[in-house]
């Protein structure tokens, strides 16, 4: 299939979250059955002869298809919160955003020595939120398998953070 028709499926927001941001609201691409199956399907396809011990979804759409992935492959699921939203210890990574800063958290538990970790995410903009993720990962002594998105923004060049890194999205915007 198309992954351009996916496209159609995504709501542009202007001004969201601030003045000059156009938010890729995927909220109408999870409302229709279709395209999510799509998505999961696609997803299953690509990662499902690779060796993969857990996924690490990064709050909150990350969950969304880490969760439905780690469910279809039979692997582990590993959240990535905002700080004080897991409660037992945790390690955390803070990172710049395209339009402020942020912190990420895991258990320090999550993942284990020589792990397999495979990273998911609603969109790739700058880079920080996955660099800072795949950081946590090898903190923990786990390997970053991969990393997937199903939305990169291309104008803002986050790839160059995650160099060296597996990387795959499924939908590119070259310009807001």
């Amino acid at each position: 299939m198309n992954m351009e028709i996916l496209k159609t499926k995504i709501r542009n927001v202007p001004d969201f979250p601030e003045k000059g941001i156009v938010f890729r609201d995927i909220t109408t691409l999870l409302k229709d059955p279709n395209s999510f199956k799509i998505v999961i399907d696609h997803l299953h396809e690509k990662y499902k002869d690779i060796a993969l011990d857990c996924i690490l979804g990064i709050e909150s759409r990350g969950f969304i298809f880490g969760g439905a992935l780690a469910h279809r492959l039979g692997v582990g699921f590993v959240p990535a919160r905002k700080p004080g939203k897991l409660p037992a210890e945790t390690i955390a990574e803070s990172y710049s955003l395209e339009y402020g800063k942020a912190t990420l958290e895991i258990h320090k538990d999550a993942i284990g020595r020589g792990q397999k970790v495979l990273v998911v995410d609603d969109l790739l903009a700058t880079g920080g939120t996955l660099q800072a993720a795949c950081r946590l990962v090898e903190r923990l002594g786990g390997e970053v398998a991969g990393i997937w998105v199903l939305i990169e923004l291309n104008f803002l060049n986050g790839r160059k953070l995650l160099k060296g890194y597996p990387f795959d999205s499924l939908i590119q915007y070259d310009s807001e």
